[in-house]
């Protein structure tokens, strides 16, 4: 079987690409850094000085308060004046109340997008970090595919998992999975098998091991007691690769389960 494989130098250029993206997002970081200690300074201005003017309200109330209950047997008329003052300064010490509040709302807004971008940056250079540190794609494939034809299933197991782990997006990775899924299916782990081979027909559905994924996912079915379910991954395999050797072995097995094969169109 011939397989593709990612050349060295585009690793090294997505390793570039991915180093440049942390410096941009560093700038983006230093400059909202900036940004963030600027608004951080009025705002605490700000927030002082609501403070001093709510100490002075809070001040001029109690002095207000005091007075009414001194004249308020003599000077009934001056009752409502002085009543209509401290509303008037109770609906103001409301008021910054209400821009306290959306002060420090602000504050906490800020506080977590700084915490996200550091978070953000953080991913992205230990990404960076381990894309540096891992193995040619070529290499590792070779590697684990040579450690599970020989047998070595739990050496090829990690081999595989690092090479999906390090390049997700490349064609092999979809074998990988399927080899994963192969592995699981010798060992008798037939759901986690059905999870690998699902992976490659949704992830990879035009690569070279969809068709054997989603037939070797219907057995799998099968050996789980789901006959009604294994049936139908088993005539999916027939509809889409009719002229396959995967079709002939689905029909095979749909004669042995007592089900007839779907006809080709």
């Amino acid at each position: 079987m011939l397989t593709t494989f990612t050349p060295a130098f585009a690793v090294n250029r997505d390793i570039v690409q991915l180093q440049t993206q942390v410096d941009q997002l560093q700038q983006a970081m230093t400059q909202m850094r900036q940004s963030f200690d600027e608004r951080m300074g009025v705002m605490k201005s700000m927030m002082e000085q609501n403070s001093v003017i709510a100490n002075k309200v809070s001040a001029a109330i109690d002095n207000l308060q005091s007075s009414i209950n001194k004249q308020q047997t003599d000077r009934a008329a001056q009752v409502d004046q002085i009543s209509g003052q401290i509303q008037a300064l109770n609906d103001t010490m409301d008021e910054l109340k209400v821009r306290l509040a959306k002060l420090s709302k602000q504050f906490e807004d800020m506080q977590a997008a700084q915490q996200s971008m550091a978070a953000q940056q953080t991913e992205a250079q230990q990404k960076a970090q381990q894309m540096a540190s891992a193995p040619p794609p070529d290499v590792l494939y070779n590697n684990a595919l040579r450690d599970y034809n020989g047998g070595n299933n739990d050496l090829a197991t990690q081999e595989f998992n690092d090479y999906i782990k390090y390049y997700p997006d490349t064609d092999l990775a979809g074998n990988a999975d399927f080899y994963l899924a192969e592995i699981e299916f010798k060992a008798g782990d037939y759901q986690k098998a059905i999870a690998n081979y699902d992976l490659v027909v949704q992830n990879f559905p035009g690569g070279n091991k969809a068709a054997a994924a989603q037939l070797k996912k219907g057995f799998a079915l099968l050996e789980l007691g789901k006959k009604d379910e294994g049936e139908q991954e088993l005539k999916r395999v027939i509809q889409r690769y009719p002229r396959t050797n995967e079709a002939m072995q689905a029909r095979d097995r749909l004669r042995k389960v007592g089900t007839a094969p779907a006809k080709n169109r």
